[in-house]
């Protein structure tokens, strides 16, 4: 085709062009069995993570579109608010949002897992629900079910993947997918469709830097110490810099707030493919220091292009935990 994308531009198009074809029904489904039937309840709840991101919506939707043609009653969920990204992809793709996951779903519920597995990133009560399938692209955390359970895990750039890989139309990889699917999903010009999609992202107007800094944001546990590790991915990072004391005691006020040990967010770069991690106090600057071989200077340190929060920025800080419990 001609275009030159990075990596975090092929997450984008692949995750909304699998929300295109799953929930419009454009992919026949003939696919490997997932489950013969729902046990015992009347629905099935699909949703990601908390602060939910495009791949973790557009994955459940998907989902829950590939189990219900699959004869399972299954309906996507969210955990948080949309950002203007994912927003602007439903949109795009003329598809309603998923509504909001009651709190006071009952225990022993059925429930699919998508784009996480970790008890800290999803509903605080999952311990007590029946989870019958995940499909996930991370490590894999404290997941736990009461009986068997369909899970299906890849290092793959996004959830939508592996999700287009279980349908019948799959590729090797996530390149692969997109230049598949694309003919079919609507979209002419992908290079124009990616602008536009980036300059969503990057609108952060009218946000506050509580909503900022918890906006992509997971909660992590290393050698029994909670931390918070949250990115923002921006075409415009001075927007983000010049409003970083604002953010400085932002963090601050979560760590308390969460009674955390340690918060990192990081000011990704698009464009430039670069990582700025702003740094609120100890023991986050020794950690940074040691895990990522950099220095620290007035309170942020530059990552270069570690822009993986999942391949480029957990995996450091366990090794370090690891050899520093």
């Amino acid at each position: 085709m001609g275009l030159v994308f990075s990596q975090i531009e092929w997450w984008y198009v692949l995750s909304v062009i699998t929300i295109i074809q799953l929930h419009r029904g454009s992919i026949a489904v003939n696919a490997i069995p997932i489950a013969p039937q729902v046990r015992g309840f009347d629905e099935v709840a699909v949703f990601g993570h908390l602060n939910p991101d495009t791949d973790s919506i557009a994955t459940a939707i998907g989902y829950a579109a590939l189990l219900r043609s699959m004869g399972i009653n299954a309906k996507a969920y969210h955990l948080g608010d949309l950002n203007k990204e994912t927003e602007f992809v439903l949109n795009t793709a003329q598809v309603q949002s998923p509504d909001v996951l009651s709190e006071d779903i009952p225990d022993g519920s059925e429930v699919v897992l998508v784009d996480h597995n970790e008890r800290s990133q999803s509903i605080s009560n999952l311990v007590n629900m029946n989870i019958t399938h995940a499909i996930d692209h991370h490590k894999l955390g404290d997941l736990t079910t009461s009986q068997p359970a369909y899970i299906r895990f890849e290092p793959v750039g996004c959830t939508a993947t592996i999700l287009a890989k279980i349908s019948a139309t799959t590729t090797n990889d996530d390149r692969n997918i997109v230049t598949y699917l694309q003919p079919i999903s609507g979209i002419t010009d992908l290079q124009s469709y990616v602008d536009i999609l980036f300059e969503a992202k990057s609108d952060l107007t009218g946000l506050t830097t509580e909503q900022i800094v918890l906006g992509n944001y997971k909660i992590y546990f290393f050698q029994n110490q909670k931390w918070g590790v949250g990115v923002a991915e921006t075409w415009y990072p001075n927007y983000l810099l010049n409003q970083k004391n604002e953010l400085l005691l932002e963090m601050v006020k979560e760590k308390d707030r969460s009674n955390l040990t340690g918060i990192l967010f990081s000011i990704i770069d698009i464009l430039n493919e670069k990582n700025l991690m702003l740094i609120a106090g100890e023991p986050e600057n020794t950690v940074v220091r040691a895990a990522f071989n950099v220095d620290v200077t007035d309170q942020m340190a530059d990552l270069g292009a570690r822009l993986s929060l999942k391949l480029q920025i957990i995996p450091p800080l366990e090794v370090y935990f690891n050899k520093n419990p």
